[in-house]
């Protein structure tokens, strides 16, 4: 048996403090064994958002992203209550600057994480609970692994399958060393390789699209312009008239638009005018600068 001094003097050298009768016994037996913490993968991600006036959606994005150990906020110039928002939580890291297209804002805002790990969300999208969840435990395996996940669509506050809004799966978990965005200014994606190792997420995340109708006349004329500096193809206006009819037969009537009503007939009426737009906005600057040139 050890000498009551000699203990004590272990002890000491320890840097602990000798159990006393008044000590509860798991206030003895935490001082002596540190509890098992399982390793959270929320703690290895972070969730990246680029977001400009977004104030409308952000507190939910952001309350459904508290359990992860970062979430960077890249703000490309707000002027309403976005900032205030995001200064809230206390895991966001606010960043500022200019807006660059969405492909290389994203990139940028990708480079400013703590961890590799990246999880791509947009201001006005959530994570759902299981799919939290679901991340919590996930096992990558490989630096490969891409993890895509179905985005369940709303209109103005009702989930819409039809149309060409159902089925939207996208790739938007990923390890920044191995995969990024690529440079386009507007529809970006990140591309993937035959090293790439595909993972389809059991989970959604919900996508809050549509607030008002007016959203899509302002997407509309932002996204094209942002094409003119992609790309200079354009068609005669004749041609982009059939595609836009098209593009409209294709929503409502192919993909059953119809059957949503008039959430749906407004979809298919974006979708056609967004076509027309695109090119039609190429058509009359070529067409301008000629009449110039004469």
């Amino acid at each position: 048996m050890v000498p009551k001094r000699l203990s004590r003097h272990f002890a000491k050298c320890l840097g602990l403090r000798p159990a006393t009768l008044s000590d509860e016994p798991e206030n003895i037996y935490n001082r002596f064994f540190t509890p098992y913490k399982a390793n959270s993968m929320l703690d290895q991600i972070s969730v990246v958002i680029i977001c400009k006036n977004a104030a409308t959606t952000l507190q939910k994005t952001l309350e459904s992203t508290q359990e992860f150990d970062e979430v960077i906020i890249y703000d490309n110039g707000s002027e309403d209550e976005s900032l205030v928002i995001a200064k809230r939580f206390s895991n966001v890291s606010l960043h500022q600057g200019s807006f660059k297209g969405f492909g290389p804002t994203k990139n940028l805002a990708c480079g400013l994480a703590r961890h590799d790990w990246i999880f791509s969300l947009d201001a006005d999208e959530a994570v759902t609970p299981e799919l939290t969840d679901f991340l919590r435990h996930w096992k990558p395996g490989s630096d490969h692994t891409v993890g895509y996940v179905l985005r369940t669509n709303f209109f103005m506050g009702k989930y819409v399958r039809r149309g060409g809004w159902g089925n939207d799966w996208l790739l938007r978990v990923f390890n920044r060393t191995i995969h990024q965005f690529n440079d386009a200014p507007v529809h970006e994606k990140v591309p993937v390789t035959q090293q790439s190792i595909k993972q389809k997420l059991p989970f959604p995340i919900e996508h809050d699209a549509v607030q008002n109708i007016g959203q899509f006349l302002v997407k509309i004329d932002r996204y094209s312009e942002l094409r003119k500096k992609q790309s200079n193809k354009t068609f005669h206006p004749s041609l982009i008239v059939l595609r836009s009819l098209f593009a409209f037969f294709k929503s409502y009537i192919v993909l059953a638009g119809f059957t949503e009503g008039w959430r749906g007939l407004v979809i298919a009426w974006n979708k056609s005018n967004g076509v027309f737009y695109k090119y039609m906005k190429r058509y009359v600057d070529i067409a301008t600068d000629n009449e110039k040139n004469k």
